[in-house]
C-alpha cells in the first residue's frame, strides 16, 4: 500500500513506476506480481464507519508491504491516530508486516507550509528514530533510485517476503496466485496507461472537421485520418467492453478508469 498525506502526489506516482519496473524485470522469475494499491484507486464508497476504518479494511489489511512518504504534512487526524497515514503505519507494523518510511528534505516555500502540520510531522519523524530506520531524499530522481533499490532489497531479504515468495517443495510459490495479465490491443494498453497516469479520465470529442480521443493532455487521433479515428475510438470501446473504463456522462464524452482498469494498468 502507498500511504501518504496529500502533498506528495508525484512520489506516489514514482512508487507505482518502480513497482511496474520490478514486475517487468522479476515477475516471471519470481512467479509473483506486485500491485501498487492506494486509497484513491482501491477503496469504494461505503457508509457506516469512520472513513479511515473503511480504508483500513478495504485496502490496508489486504496489503503485504506499506511504503509511506512525507514532505511537509502529517495528514488529517483520525479517531485513533495523529493522521490517517500514521494509523496505517501503526496497524501495518502491528500486523507483523514490513513498512518502509521516507521523508522528503526537498526545499519548500515557507509561506506554503502549514506550521501545525509541519510541527506534527517533525514530532512524528523524531519518534521514528527510536522505532526503526527511515530514509530521506532530496529530489524525485533520488527518491526513485532509493525506492527501486530498497524495494528489491526488502523483497529479497525481509523474512516476511522470503517466506511468502520462497519456492515450495512442489516448485510453486507460496502466497496468492499470480494475477493474469489482461489481453489488450497495443492502443488500448497505451490509452489506459496514459489515463491512469493523469487522473483516470479519457475524453472522446467530436467537432467540425475532426474528432479527438484524449488522455493525459494528449490527443491520440491523427488529424484528418479516419483510420486513426477508428483505431482510437475502438480502443475506448475495448476498454469499456472489458470493464476497464466506463462512461460518466450521457453524451459519452468522458470515460473514467474503473478499479479493474487501475488493476489492469498495474499488470501491463
Amino acid at each position: 500500500m502507498i500511504a501518504s498525506p496529500g502533498d506528495v502526489q508525484s512520489e506516489r506516482n514514482i512508487v507505482r513506476e518502480v513497482v511496474h519496473e520490478w514486475n517487468a524485470t522479476h515477475a516471471q522469475s519470481r512467479n509473483a506480481v506486485l500491485l501498487p494499491v492506494g486509497w484513491e484507486t482501491h477503496s469504494t464508497p461505503l457508509m457506516g464507519a469512520e472513513p479511515q476504518a473503511i480504508i483500513n479494511w478495504q485496502v490496508l489489511e489486504q496489503s503485504d508491504l506499506l511504503i509511506a512518504v512525507f514532505w511537509t504534512r502529517l495528514g488529517t487526524p483520525t479517531a485513533s491516530a495523529s493522521s490517517g497515514t500514521v494509523e496505517e503505519i501503526d496497524k501495518h507494523i502491528a500486523a507483523g508486516k514490513p513498512a518502509m518510511i521516507y521523508f522528503s528534505s526537498a526545499p519548500v516555500a515557507l509561506d506554503s507550509v502549514d506550521r501545525d502540520q509541519y510541527d506534527a510531522l517533525t514530532a512524528f519523524k523524531k519518534s521514528c528514530q527510536t522505532k526503526g530506520l527511515y530514509e530521506t531524499y532530496e529530489s524525485p530522481t533520488q527518491f526513485h533510485d532509493k525506492v527501486r533499490r530498497q524495494l528489491s532489497q526488502t523483497l529479497n531479504s525481509n523474512p516476511y517476503f522470503t517466506n511468502l515468495l520462497s519456492p515450495s517443495s512442489e516448485g510453486t510459490m507460496t502466497g496468492a496466485a499470480t494475477p493474469i495479465v489482461p489481453e489488450l490491443s497495443r492502443e488500448a494498453s497505451e490509452l489506459l496507461k496514459s489515463a491512469v497516469a493523469s487522473g483516470g479520465d479519457i475524453m472522446v470529442l467530436a467537432f467540425l472537421g475532426g474528432s479527438a480521443v484524449q488522455a493525459g493532455g494528449r490527443n491520440f487521433v491523427e488529424p484528418g485520418n479516419p483510420r486513426s479515428r477508428a483505431i482510437w475510438e475502438g480502443a475506448v470501446d475495448e476498454l469499456e467492453r472489458k470493464g476497464f473504463a466506463q462512461s460518466s456522462d450521457p453524451k459519452r464524452q468522458v470515460f473514467r478508469v474503473t478499479r479493474e482498469g487501475y488493476d489492469a494498468a498495474d499488470l501491463i
